[in-house]
């Protein structure tokens, strides 16, 4: 291609270049491709020879000629063909092809694949596993030797072996002893496993002593116990950082919570403020490090033995004494455990054994007001309510899983708040009242969270209306209710179904069963608003004839109620077919009532004014219609 470019720049440019210095520039290009041919076929043959199994020797290579420069021609017109050189003519002809013949590659057969298969791997049983064995034998002598410590200081003072004094210092200076040897065995080669082992059982032993100089023999006051059996476990868990032991600190904490209550004869306020001294000494552990093993291992003795030490106080005697302590260290206990989780939280909002200690570190406080009166138990579940909706303002950046435990945390303190002080008849009233706060905070706040507690506590108090008020005290006058508990919260009730619907539509929570959801909100407003009805008359008039009046009032307000329904699908195009379709099934079932069953249940001038009424407002909705109507057929006639 060079070639009949050159070849053409001559043609073209025949008066302008040298057609010697064009010449040698054709040899040279024709010299530099046949050299890369060459060398490509050598390439070829070496690989097919690598390839080849089994491996030959390569043939000596003989090496090319080396390639003369072209020679400058002299001035004859027609230069000579020298070799190597491509003949020149002044005319445009074609180069003719370099006569060197082109080396062929080495084809050699491929070789036979051979399979090699890989060698067969045993598995080895996991107790012949590297560690295992270790692993259960360090496990079992720790626990056996926790056993020991504790016979020594309980077997023995039964026993009267030795003195107390003897028994205890023998005890601090085994388990010291154990610490230093566990010590020194961690740094031998293959001792980390031993080492850990007999450290942590040394640790939990002196926290063991510490209990027992506490609660038994009663030498020390309870805040210097609790402020050693600290800084015991403190310094367990700071040990175990520095090896990086997660195993080492679940030892520890592990022997203390099955041990510990030997010592202090069962469940006890002093036992429930031993483990919440290592419920708060073992966090610094967790900061950084991925331990969820630990998480649960420093968290469930505590709440375990809060809610068997809160449920022995509540079917028993307790004095105010304990009581208070036990409340306490519950609030204690919830405040750590939403602090510690929310740092947790922080650094890796995945965590899921910090947001499952948020709830279940509050469940102790959710249950300590069964210790006390109901006013007092309303203040405390109150006051819990309260930091869950602080917490949720302040720690906006808390993981969604986090703020649903918040919030289901808080709404069982609410109800509880709600409940205990309220008197049975008042109870959905009061529900309803928080579902219908709850309702406007998630319409301004546009939070779905607020909306579904809302929708959670609504459906309580729906359940407790039907309760206060069933079917039957709304068809039969002999099982009438009447009470001003009901009247306010069937009308509330009737407010909330619609209320609940429509912040749902702006929410855009029921997009696609927001029909479904007016027919449901349209049943329980009819239901709702006949009980409030009738039990209001009841309230005001009293036994039959309040009965009779109600009902005649229900139906009256049914059809007022339809009437409205119409008008606002006059007046509205957004909502002109569902206003449409609510009020003329309203009309049909007050006109089917009125027929039904206020024909055969009311008397007198009840039933009169229910007929009239009716009829009247039938009369004005179909006029309504017709004059709507007529304008619109004037407004598209020509003129």
């Amino acid at each position: 291609m060079v070639q009949r470019m050159i070849l053409g720049m001559s043609t073209y440019r025949g008066t302008q270049l040298d057609p010697h210095l064009v010449a040698g520039l054709s040899g040279q290009f024709a010299s530099l491709g046949d050299q890369l041919r060459r060398l490509s076929g050598d390439l070829g043959a070496l690989h097919a020879q690598l390839v080849a199994q089994p491996v030959q020797a390569p043939p000596p290579v003989q090496a090319p000629p080396p390639v003369q420069a072209p020679q400058p021609v002299q001035a004859p017109r027609q230069p000579l063909p020298q070799p190597g050189r491509p003949r020149w003519d002044t005319g445009p002809q074609p180069m003719p092809p370099h006569s060197r013949p082109r080396a062929e590659p080495v084809v050699t057969p491929p070789a036979r694949r051979v399979e090699v298969r890989a060698p067969r791997v045993e598995k080895t049983p996991w107790w012949q596993r590297d560690g295992v064995i270790s692993r259960v034998l360090a496990v079992a002598g720790a626990g056996v030797t926790l056993v020991g410590v504790v016979m020594l200081l309980i077997l023995a003072a039964q026993a009267g072996w030795f003195g107390p004094e003897l028994r205890v210092g023998v005890g601090a200076v085994f388990s010291i002893a154990l610490v230093y040897i566990g010590s020194r065995v961690f740094g031998k080669p293959g001792g980390r496993v031993g080492g850990i082992a007999v450290a942590a059982t040394g640790i939990a032993g002196l926290y063991l002593d510490v209990v027992a100089m506490t609660v038994i023999y009663e030498w020390l006051e309870t805040s210097i116990g609790l402020v050693a059996a600290f800084g015991i476990a403190a310094a367990g868990v700071a040990l175990a950082v520095s090896w990086r032991s997660q195993a080492m600190a679940v030892l520890i904490l592990t022997g203390v919570a099955l041990c510990a209550p030997v010592l202090t004869g069962g469940i006890t306020p002093a036992l429930v403020c031993f483990f919440a001294a290592t419920f708060v000494a073992s966090f610094a552990a967790q900061l950084g490090r991925d331990w969820p093993i630990l998480g649960a291992v420093r968290t469930v003795p505590i709440v375990v033995v809060s809610l068997i030490a809160i449920a022995q106080a509540g079917l028993g005697d307790i004095s105010d004494i304990d009581a208070l302590i036990l409340l306490i260290v519950s609030a204690v206990v919830a405040a750590f455990g939403l602090g510690s989780s929310a740092a947790l939280l922080r650094r890796n909002n995945a965590d899921t054994m910090a947001t499952a200690t948020i709830g279940f570190a509050a469940l102790p406080i959710l249950a300590a007001g069964t210790m006390f009166g109901t006013w007092t138990a309303s203040i405390i579940e109150s006051t819990v309510a309260l930091v869950a909706v602080i917490t949720l303002v302040a720690l906006r950046w808390l993981p969604r899983n986090a703020r649903v435990v918040l919030t289901t945390i808080g709404s069982l303190a609410l109800l509880q708040a709600v409940l205990l002080p309220t008197a049975v008849d008042y109870r959905p009233l009061a529900l309803l009242v928080v579902a219908a706060v709850l309702v406007v905070a998630a319409q301004r706040s546009r939070s779905r969270l607020a909306y579904f507690t809302s929708a959670a506590f609504a459906a309580l108090g729906t359940v407790g209306f039907l309760l206060v008020s069933p079917p039957a005290s709304v068809v039969d006058s002999a099982h009438a209710a009447g009470g001003y508990g009901v009247v306010l919260a069937g009308f509330l009730l009737v407010a909330l179904a619609v209320g609940m619907v429509r912040v749902a539509a702006e929410l855009e929570i029921a997009d696609a069963n927001l029909g479904a959801c007016w027919i449901i909100a349209g049943l329980v407003a009819i239901y709702a608003s006949t009980a409030a009805t009738v039990a209001l008359g009841i309230a005001a008039l009293g036994g039959e004839t309040g009965f009779v009046a109600g009902h005649c009032a229900a139906t009256i307000a049914w059809m007022a109620a339809a009437m409205a329904l119409l008008a606002l699908g006059l007046r509205s195009e957004k909502y002109a077919h569902i206003a449409l379709m609510a009020g003329l099934s309203l009309t049909a079932a007050s006109v089917a009532k009125l027929f039904l069953f206020d024909l055969g249940a009311l008397d007198g001038m009840f039933r009169v004014g229910a007929f009239i009424v009716v009829g009247l407002l039938l009369l004005l909705a179909g006029t309504r219609y017709a004059r709507r109507f007529a304008h619109v057929t004037e407004a598209s006639s020509p003129v």
